[in-house]
């Protein structure tokens, strides 16, 4: 009777979570009647909206179970990618990136991160070439989030995988393709709220569990014979220290989950056009605050809480967490939450994850769908001919990337979540972020600088994993080992790809054709400290 209960309330619980987000994508439908609502929410979202929807997005399963699952490896030294997400993917992206792409941004007309990019260098290539990088790499991050949340549906509901991804993906699909970003927005603010609550309990609960703050990191920190006994010789020296420097895991922890997200956010698609839903600079501010304690909620509760799940195990099992968890990281938060919480918390983390998916997902979509459709296909392909119905290619495009992303989900490995998350975050910042960053601040930087830096950027990065990073190629056979040899085989490519763009757009910008004067006083106007530098 008690199995019947906790499933009628399971299933209830669901039910009518996705009727209210049914009534939210409708509510957004309604709402959306051009092509300004659907891609940017009609540019006058409230400050709280776009907190949650920024945060929301940001956040996903790769966080709380792909990340949480690598804290139970590397320990708390993983909470400096928490700093970077706050100073770096709050603080700075907020004030230093959002204020100014915002201006620039109006004064353009821009709609999509391509489209940006497009116009400030004036370059139709640029937008097209840029549609085709996100579209190409973005579904393998969106396939390793829906992967996560249908394995957990499925152990949690009872639903097979394969059926676990239909469902998934076509709820968040339906609410995408009706509601454009307006519905992506709604549904964001009511996620990113259960998000919050469900990661506050889970912190709460877990050093209850655990005896207090104190007592739970003292015990952690006794643990570290185990750790030096399981990954010493990768240079683990427990799970409150840093590895040893220049060690495997040092390079992991450093260039791959710190550098490779803590950067790689100020360049995400989806996450900079968030910055055109609103009015002007002060509901950026604003939205500052709220954003950075969402993220520390959420990131920091996740990491601390799997680091800390090593306690729990061993002194319940006599193991630590990875041991428990088969082997596998992605599945020691679920383990965690289902042996060790009480079972009214598991419908509410049932609801943290479906939400933290969702939100990321719905996102993920929408830039997926208007790079193929508006960047790719309407304005570099078809060079924005007359007459196309603009919502319907957008809507076609989302179709596509799902298609696209089911396929990579019923094929990608297990225990791809985190892994994938840092590579398409780094990927995306060695390819953009030296042209999106100089070309909000310096005039300087030209058309053929822009088309440089993303080129080598992506290129690059793709050469780096796949001949250099840990023999990836090698892994699969086709190749026989890396090209090179420690420390470069340990480095993520974020580590050698962003300079190296950075270095091409400088030197080539500084070597051609500035842009037209007229062009740029137009889209700096009303951007203040508009020049750094300049020709």
């Amino acid at each position: 009777m008690a199995g019947q209960m906790s499933s009628f309330w399971m299933y209830a619980i669901v039910l009518i979570y996705l009727a209210v987000i049914a009534y939210l994508g409708w509510l957004a439908y309604q709402k959306t009647t051009s092509d300004k609502d659907y891609l940017i929410a009609g540019g006058e979202m409230h400050p709280f909206l776009l907190a949650m929807t920024y945060g929301a997005t940001f956040i996903s399963t790769a966080a709380i179970v792909g990340f949480g699952g690598a804290a139970s490896i590397f320990g708390m030294g993983i909470l400096w990618l928490t700093f970077m997400n706050i100073f770096v993917g709050i603080f700075l992206a907020f004030v230093f990136f959002g204020k100014r792409t915002l201006a620039m941004g109006k004064n353009m007309g821009s709609h999509t991160f391509p489209e940006f990019l497009a116009q400030r260098y004036q370059s139709k290539f640029i937008q097209g070439f840029s549609g085709f990088i996100i579209f190409v790499g973005m579904p393998i991050y969106a396939a390793a989030v829906m992967i996560a949340a249908a394995r957990f549906i499925e152990t949690t509901m009872g639903i097979p995988y394969a059926a676990s991804v239909l469902i998934f993906a076509t709820i968040v699909a339906a609410y995408v393709i009706t509601g454009g970003l307006k519905g992506v927005i709604y549904t964001d603010a009511l996620q990113g709220t259960i998000m919050f609550i469900g990661m506050f309990l889970l912190i709460v609960i877990t050093y209850s569990i655990l005896g207090g703050i104190t007592n739970a990191h003292q015990a952690l920190t006794d643990l570290a014979p185990k750790a030096i006994e399981t990954f010493g010789a990768r240079g683990h020296l427990g799970w409150t220290a840093m590895p040893v420097f220049g060690s495997p895991f040092w390079y992991t922890l450093v260039t791959s989950l710190t550098l490779g997200v803590g950067i790689g956010v100020l360049a995400q698609p989806q996450l900079i056009v968030r910055y055109l839903t609103v009015k002007g600079p002060r509901e950026l501010n604003r939205a500052t605050l709220i954003g950075g304690v969402f993220i520390i909620f959420m990131t920091g509760v996740a990491f601390v809480v799997g680091s800390l799940t090593n306690v729990y195990f061993h002194e319940t099992q006599g193991l630590i967490s990875i041991q428990a968890a088969g082997g596998n990281s992605d599945l020691v938060i679920p383990i965690y939450i289902n042996q060790a919480l009480p079972p009214w918390f598991g419908y509410v983390f049932m609801l943290t994850l479906i939400s933290a998916a969702m939100s990321t997902m719905s996102s993920q979509f929408h830039a997926l769908g208007t790079s193929i459709s508006r960047d790719f296909y309407q304005k570099s392909l078809m060079n924005d001919k007359p007459g196309l119905n603009t919502m319907l290619i957008n809507r076609v495009g989302i179709i596509i990337a799902l298609l696209v992303t089911v396929w990579l989900a019923f094929t990608l490995p297990e225990g791809i979540v985190a892994a994938a998350t840092a590579v398409f975050f780094g990927v995306c910042a060695a390819a953009f972020l030296p042209a999106y960053g100089l070309g909000l601040y310096w005039k300087g930087a030209t058309k053929a600088g822009a088309i440089a830096s993303i080129a080598v950027g992506f290129f690059f990065s793709l050469f780096w994993f796949a001949f250099v990073q840990n023999s990836n190629l090698a892994r699969i056979g086709l190749v026989e080992k890396s090209i090179l040899s420690a420390p470069w085989n340990m480095m993520e490519p974020i580590v050698v790809a962003l300079p190296l763009s950075l270095i091409v757009m400088i030197v080539v910008s500084l070597m051609t054709k500035p842009s037209d004067k007229n062009h740029l006083e137009n889209i700096f106007k009303g951007v203040r400290g508009s020049s750094i530098g300049g020709k």
